[in-house]
C-alpha cells in the first residue's frame, strides 16, 4: 500500500495549497482501494450491483435462423431481377412452432416473427410486399435481396462470448439479457459501506430547537440522498459536535464499520474546531486546497482503528461546496471502490444565455437551468446567485455549468460543458 507522500510524488507540480481538480482526481484514483469479496445473487436483486465476473454466454443468442419479420421464408436465389415470382405456399412456420420437412423448389413457407427458418430457406419477404391468391403468392422484382429479414444463429452472442464485462453497474436492460442467457445469478461484488457525519457545534438536527446562530443540517441529507444512488450500505452517524473526544469516537467507529467516511465541516484554514487535528491523529491525512469554485478545502487520506481502516474525504461544510466536491471527488472514488469501471460523467454542449465572468486557473461549477432554444439546441442560464451557501440554488439548477481550469470569461452565445443533474441527483 502505497503512502500518500508516494502517491504524491508521482502528480507532476503537486501543490496542495493550489491543486487542480484533474491531478486531485487524479491522486484519488490512485489512494482508493477496491472491495474484495464477491457474492451470489438472484438477478432480480442484482440491479445496480457491480459485476465481479464476465458474463459468458452458454449459448448463441439467438439458438437459431430465425424470421425478423411477419411474411413468407423462401430462397432469395429464385426471386426475379426483373417482374414477378411466384410461389406456392408449403406451409407455416410460428414462433415455437417451427415447420418440419423440405420445402421444394419455387415453395415458400408462411413464417411468423422470431419462427425458426425452415431449412434451406435464407430469406423472408414482409407479408405487406405479397399478393396472395389461393396457396400461391406473388412477389415483385426488388422489394427484397438475398438474406434480408433473416436474424442469424449468435448474431447478438456466439456460444463463449462475454455477454457482460466484470466492472458493470448492472441496469435493467443487463438482467432482461442475464435472463435471455438462463442465467439466474449474478456474481456481484459486495456493496461499499460508507459512513458519514456532519461536525460543528452550530449544527442542529431536524426536530431540535433552533437557537440563536444555529442552522439545520442539510448537508446529512443530501449526501444521504447522492450516496443512495451509488447503491451502496450507508451508516448516518448524524451530528458530531466539536470536541477532540467526541470525534476521536466518532472516527474510530467509522474507521471499525465502513470502507469509506465521508465528513462536511472542520477542513477549512483557519477553522475554529479540532476536525482536522483529530482526522491527522487517527491516520494518513492530506489537506488540500483545489484550485476550485466552490469547494476549496478538502481533506483526503486513510484513518485507522485497531486493525481496520477507511479512505476519509472531508469535504467543506457550505451545502452546495458538500455536492459539488462529492462529484467532483466523491462518487467516482466510491464507484472505483465498488469495483465499477470508471465512466466519466456525461456532459453536454450549450449555449450560455449570459456572459460569464472567470479567470484562468481555478475550475468553476455554477448552478444552470438548461433548456431547448426556438432552433432545437441547448441553451444554459445561470440560476443567480453562485454562493456556496445557497442551497436553493441547486434545487432550482437541473445541471451544473462546468467552466474548466484554463478556460476564461465566457460571452453570451458561446458554448459550455454542463453536467447534468437527471439522474445524478
Amino acid at each position: 500500500m502505497n503512502s500518500l507522500a508516494d502517491i504524491a510524488s508521482c502528480l507532476s507540480g503537486y501543490d496542495p495549497n493550489a491543486l487542480p481538480v484533474a491531478q486531485a482526481q487524479e491522486f484519488i484514483a490512485r489512494l482508493v482501494p477496491r472491495v474484495d469479496a464477491v457474492e451470489s445473487l438472484a438477478i432480480r436483486s442484482a440491479l445496480g450491483r457491480v459485476l465481479a465476473r464476465d458474463i459468458v454466454s452458454p449459448i448463441n443468442v439467438p439458438a437459431s435462423d430465425n424470421s425478423a419479420m411477419d411474411g413468407y421464408a423462401l430462397r432469395g436465389a429464385e426471386l426475379a431481377r426483373d417482374g414477378t415470382t411466384t410461389f406456392q405456399v408449403a406451409g407455416t412456420g410460428l414462433a415455437g412452432q417451427q415447420f418440419d420437412g423440405g420445402v421444394a423448389p419455387g415453395h415458400c413457407v408462411r413464417i411468423m416473427t422470431g419462427a425458426v427458418m425452415p431449412a434451406g430457406l435464407d430469406t423472408v419477404v414482409p407479408q405487406e410486399f405479397v399478393q396472395v391468391t389461393g396457396d400461391a403468392i406473388t412477389v415483385p422484382a426488388g422489394v427484397v435481396q438475398t438474406g434480408d429479414n433473416r436474424r442469424l444463429a449468435g448474431e447478438d452472442l456466439a456460444r463463449g462470448e462475454p455477454a457482460l464485462r466484470a466492472g458493470r453497474v448492472l441496469r435493467p436492460a443487463d438482467l432482461g439479457l442475464m435472463a435471455s442467457l438462463g442465467q439466474a445469478e449474478v456474481p456481484v461484488w459486495r456493496r461499499l459501506r460508507v459512513a458519514f457525519f456532519s461536525t460543528g457545534d452550530e449544527l442542529r438536527s431536524i426536530g431540535e430547537p433552533l437557537p440563536e446562530g444555529c442552522v439545520y443540517d442539510s448537508n446529512r441529507y443530501t449526501l444521504w440522498a447522492m450516496l443512495q444512488r451509488l447503491n451502496v450500505d450507508v451508516l448516518d452517524m448524524g451530528v458530531v459536535r466539536d470536541d477532540p473526544a467526541a470525534l476521536a469516537t466518532a472516527f474510530r467507529h467509522a474507521a471499525e464499520s465502513a470502507d469509506a467516511v465521508i465528513t462536511s465541516g472542520g477542513v477549512s484554514v483557519g477553522e475554529a474546531d479540532h476536525t482536522k487535528r483529530v482526522m491527522a491523529q487517527l491516520g494518513d491525512v492530506l489537506f488540500w486546497r483545489i484550485a476550485m469554485r466552490p469547494g476549496r478545502p478538502l481533506a483526503i487520506g486513510r484513518i485507522a482503528s485497531g486493525d481496520r481502516s477507511a479512505i476519509l474525504f472531508g469535504l467543506p461544510g457550505n451545502p452546495v461546496a458538500v455536492m459539488v466536491t462529492f462529484y467532483a471527488f466523491v462518487r467516482d472514488a466510491l464507484l472505483a471502490m465498488s469495483g465499477a469501471t470508471p465512466q466519466p460523467l456525461p456532459m453536454l454542449r450549450a449555449a450560455s444565455a449570459q456572459a460569464i465572468r472567470k479567470k484562468p486557473g481555478r475550475t468553476e461549477y455554477q448552478r444552470g437551468i438548461v433548456s431547448r432554444a426556438g432552433d432545437g439546441s441547448w441553451q444554459v442560464a445561470i440560476t443567480g446567485s453562485q454562493g456556496s451557501g445557497i442551497l436553493r440554488s441547486m434545487s432550482e439548477a437541473n445541471g451544473l455549468v462546468v467552466l474548466h481550469h484554463a478556460q476564461g470569461s465566457v460571452a453570451a452565445g458561446e458554448l459550455v460543458d454542463v453536467l447534468p443533474f437527471d439522474g445524478l441527483i
